[in-house]
């Protein structure tokens, strides 16, 4: 199941609001350069053999913290000013965003607070206490966790650093794409997670900018649909807290600085089962020896199972993290 984008679309449209542009991109990258890992991009003939298209996977599940995040949360983190970092930051996720911003934090002599769900896989958890973090849980089906968010930064003087909805996130996120497209040359198409919508609006930013014309084709898991629903509706829409394996992508409503980057540089939006994206985290193990977490897998998911079309010759798939602990990993698997 797709929708395209309303409004303004088409890859490589100049149409992007100024919540992010290119130039963001590359000074969010000078700022990570030696900082954060510039991860590997790996190649499988069994992989290219079975979807029949030449893959390119960009394995963030090797970026500091395990994900993505550490790139938008340095980012983000680097340019507040001595003072705030001094009082510290909060922040609010479900696991790698968390640890993203309480290594950024530590990296930077400050401290965090992170809001964090009841129910996150205890890996995530341990590993964001592990590097300095104060916990506050909540429950992710009955609290507001940006309310939560809010209040702690008001109480305590603390800097907000969202998940996704800030420029600076949103610019380090996109180095990911910006690192692959260097090292792969021009591709024609880029699959990438789609959660908040952070690492989709960056990566779409970088991506169209450099290859004019490139698909960006996100997937999101089917019981999490909120962006594919937004794109329909032409505005951010919200839905239930979703049900899924995917907790990174178990999301009820798309941001709106996210939104309004996606809805016009987005081309479609693929939807995952669960059992799909075990599939992939199965073949990712056994075929490619790499460890994926299930948000990780969905757009490697995507590809197995022949959702994108017309298949594009050369593709890129972005493996956006690595963090699940061996008895979530066994029991998702067993």
């Amino acid at each position: 199941m797709t929708q395209s984008p309303t409004g303004p679309t088409g890859p490589g449209s100049t149409g992007v609001p100024d919540v992010v542009t290119f130039d963001d991109v590359r000074d969010a990258a000078r700022r990570l350069a030696g900082v954060a890992h510039r991860t590997p991009v790996l190649r499988s003939r069994t992989l290219d053999a079975l979807v029949g298209a030449e893959v390119h996977l960009k394995c963030e599940n090797f970026q500091r913290v395990g994900a993505f995040k550490f790139r938008g949360a340095y980012n983000a983190l680097s340019r507040l000013s001595p003072e705030q970092l001094a009082r510290g930051v909060v922040a609010y996720s479900s696991g790698n965003h968390a640890q993203a911003v309480a290594l950024a934090a530590r990296e930077l002599g400050s401290h965090a607070v992170i809001v964090m769900p009841e129910d996150s896989p205890k890996s995530k958890t341990d590993a964001t206490a592990g590097y300095g973090a104060e916990i506050v849980r909540y429950d992710r089906y009955t609290g507001d966790r940006v309310a939560l968010g809010r209040q702690l930064a008001e109480e305590r003087g603390l800097a907000l650093i969202p998940p996704y909805e800030h420029p600076h996130i949103i610019a380090g996120q996109g180095t990911a794409a910006l690192e692959l497209i260097e090292e792969t040359g021009p591709l024609d198409a880029l699959l990438t997670p789609v959660g908040g919508g952070g690492l989709m609006a960056g990566s779409a930013t970088a991506a169209t900018a450099l290859v004019p014309g490139i698909r960006m084709i996100g997937v999101e898991p089917e019981a999490g649909d909120d962006t594919l629903r937004s794109l329909a509706a032409g505005h951010p829409v919200t839905i239930p807290v979703p049900h899924t394996i995917a907790d990174g992508q178990a999301i009820a409503t798309p941001g709106e600085l996210t939104f309004a980057v996606n809805r016009r540089l987005l081309d479609s939006v693929v939807l995952v089962s669960d059992d799909e994206i075990r599939a992939a985290m199965k073949f990712a193990f056994e075929r490619l020896k790499i460890v994926t977490e299930p948000s990780g897998a969905s757009a490697l998911a995507a590809l197995l199972t022949g959702r994108v079309t017309p298949l594009p010759p050369r593709i890129g798939v972005i493996i956006s993290g690595g963090n699940v602990g061996l008895e979530r990993f066994l029991e998702l698997l067993g």
